[in-house]
């Protein structure tokens, strides 16, 4: 049982970095960045640190030989890619929203477009950190119960 209960902690693990990154990352530093105006470039600091915790999974997850542990490591970098999607809609999005305020004749029409437009941009990253934290949570009480992760 001792040996059950060390592979449960184990593929658990992917988990738990996970979510702690997305509470880190996307949840406490995205929202200070917007709150300290480090304006757009700012924003890659979170995205930056998630791509590394998602790198970080998947090379670790290819060493893993056991396969219950292996497939939650995968199933963690499947859900990371699901939020690195959420950043691609995100980048997307800002991306058309610089182009709209570029075109305005009033400068000062154009920064409230920015402003407006590159919140609502942010939303794809929002709800994809929504939706994988709680596919992650769902992961640890499959690795918990000693289930094979859903690929």
């Amino acid at each position: 049982m001792d040996n059950d209960s060390t592979l449960i902690k184990q593929a658990q693990l992917p988990h738990n970095l996970f979510i702690s990154g997305l509470f880190i990352f996307d949840l406490l530093m995205t929202p200070a960045v917007i709150v300290l105006k480090m304006g757009m470039p700012g924003l890659l600091v979170p995205l930056l640190c998630s791509c590394a915790l998602i790198a970080f999974v998947y090379q670790h997850g290819k060493k893993i030989t056991h396969d219950f542990v292996a497939a939650h490591w995968k199933l963690a970098y499947k859900h990371g890619k699901w939020l690195l999607a959420g950043y691609a809609i995100s980048a997307v999005l800002i991306f058309i929203a610089w182009l709209i305020s570029l075109n305005t004749h009033d400068a000062n029409m154009g920064h409230i477009l920015w402003t407006a437009l590159t919140r609502i941009a942010l939303l794809p990253t929002l709800f994809a950190v929504m939706v994988t934290a709680v596919m992650e949570a769902s992961a640890i009480s499959s690795a918990s119960k000693h289930e094979a992760a859903d690929e």
